[in-house]
Parts: structure tokens; sequence; C-alpha cells
């Protein structure tokens, strides 16, 4: 699967960029965050790249950031969210806003994103409240500010990715390795979840 695409941007829209790269032109879906941050037509562009496969699509979309990304395929897990609507969400507030507004409950403040009607806001933030951690960078700073290996680094993304919460998979790393767990990620990782659960 494409993850990272680099290459010159032969066009952008608010919602899609044409990056070209190897000689091909690859169509990718962005939000509109991800547009303002984007360069002139001609210039060099790096976007982290989200690939969703179907039976009869393969779709690539796009973010400059890693936040962006990390939030778009937290909503893509929401039921009744799929990519387009997810763009959308994304496209319908800032990133720090939207995990306010997640984590905080806050229905009415998605209710003005167009497409989001009552029933997807109230799931949004009943599956996604508790998995969010409270600003975008929040996961990144704890990591940072408790000097964690690149090994232990690696498995509270994946603990995190798995749907716990930033807190709960930082202190289930701590006390794997504190219970003398060896810093490879395959049992550290292991012996991590099980303490998360």
């Amino acid at each position: 699967m494409i993850a990272h695409l680099r290459g010159v941007l032969l066009e952008k829209h608010p919602n899609q960029a044409v990056v070209e790269a190897g000689g091909v032109g690859y169509d990718v879906t962005i939000p509109v965050s991800t547009y303002s941050a984007l360069p002139e037509p001609g210039a060099e562009v790096r976007l982290r790249i989200h690939t969703h496969v179907r039976e009869d699509t393969l779709a690539l979309y796009g973010f400059a950031t890693e936040e962006e990304k990390a939030l778009f395929e937290r909503l893509i897990t929401v039921s009744g969210i799929g990519p387009r609507l997810a763009i959308t969400v994304l496209s319908g507030l800032p990133v720090t806003e939207l995990y306010a507004a997640i984590r905080g409950g806050a229905v009415e403040r998605l209710l003005r994103i167009p497409g989001v009607g009552r029933k997807t806001a109230e799931r949004i933030v009943l599956e996604l409240r508790e998995k969010l951690p409270a600003t975008p960078a929040a996961a990144r700073e704890t990591v940072a500010a408790g000097a964690m290996s690149a090994v232990e680094q690696d498995v509270l993304s994946a603990l995190v990715n798995l749907g716990c919460t930033a807190a709960a998979a930082e202190a289930a790393v701590r006390k794997a390795r504190a219970a003398g767990t060896p810093e490879e990620f395959e049992p550290l990782f292991r012996r991590a979840l099980e303490l998360v659960r």
C-alpha cells in the first residue's frame, strides 16, 4: 500500500491534488487544510497517504500532517463514516478544534459541518471520545516528556492505533518495561497489550 508520496504538484483544488512521481500522475483526495498547506503547482510536494481499497475502487487520500492522517483513520472506523465523509469532516474544522469537539462531546459543533447529521455527530463522539488524546500532539508530547526509546514509542503507537487511549497505552508500556520485558518490539508489544486490557 502507498503510505507516502513525494513528487511534483501538477494540479491542486480544494479537495484534490495531482502529484507526479516516477512519471505517473497520482490523483489524491485531500482535506481543505492540506490544500491550504500545498505549494504552487510545479513545486515538489510530500503527502502522507492513506490507501483505500474496495472491490471496485483504489483511492488515495493525502494529508499534510500526521495528525490529519491519524484523525482521518480514526474517523473511518466510526460506523457509517466512509472516506469521503471523513474528508468532509476534516475540511469542516481545523484538526485541533475537531479533537476538542470530539473529546468535549460538542455535538452541536460537529453539526455545523456540511453533511454531518445529528446521528453521525453523536456516533463520532461516542466512538472516538475515549480513543483520542486531549490534543493532536499530546501523544507525542507525552512520549517526549517521558523519554521513551524508539521501540517503546513504536509499541505505544501500535497500541493507540488499536484503540487504546494514549495514557493507558503509555502506562502499559512503562509497566511492561518495569516488569523486565526485553526491549524488543514483539515481546514488549504483547506484554503491554496484556497489561492495557
